[in-house]
């Protein structure tokens, strides 16, 4: 359920998921580490469901008057920042040591509006690290986030624009 293994190379980030994914207190801790490793996400609070290096990340983020719009409903940019969330775990926890990312933009669509809690998912394809060379430069790649709500509407869908490039 929460621990899958993919062909993305390990680095720290899945190293330490690996080693808290079997247990809800460890995945709550290593879920606050990451509140504190990225300030503005405490903001959404994201509680690490299941992180698949190189496929998918899911989280989960709570409704509180914190994200609360004028009208009572989970506010648009709370819910962006849950997928921002969703989407930095994902490229960080599948870069390898030799490669670096950076968000390069981000198209969002809200179709609805939702009063609950949100599940994101963020999933991608990413390249062929070996092929991503200082010598050939970067490569866009663009993470999917979906986010679904207690009744199971999809207020909100994403799609973040990364680059990845070799460190230098």
């Amino acid at each position: 359920m929460t621990h899958t293994t993919s062909s993305a190379p390990r680095n720290r980030m899945a190293e330490l998921w690996d080693q808290v994914a079997d247990s809800p207190i460890k995945r709550g801790a290593f879920s606050a580490f990451y509140w504190f490793k990225a300030p503005y996400f405490r903001t959404v609070m994201p509680r690490i469901q299941e992180l698949v290096p190189g496929s998918h990340c899911t989280l989960r983020i709570a409704k509180w008057w914190g994200v609360n719009n004028h009208i009572g409903t989970y506010h648009v940019i709370a819910a962006l920042n849950g997928a921002e969330a969703a989407m930095g775990l994902l490229c960080e926890s599948t870069m390898p040591e030799t490669h670096r990312w950076i968000p390069r933009g981000m198209r969002a669509e809200y179709p609805a509006k939702s009063t609950g809690g949100l599940t994101v998912t963020a999933s991608a394809q990413f390249p062929d690290f070996t092929a991503v060379t200082r010598e050939t430069g970067g490569q866009l790649v663009t993470v999917t986030c979906q986010l679904v709500d207690d009744s199971g509407n999809v207020p909100v869908t994403a799609d973040i624009d990364v680059w990845v490039s070799a460190k230098r």
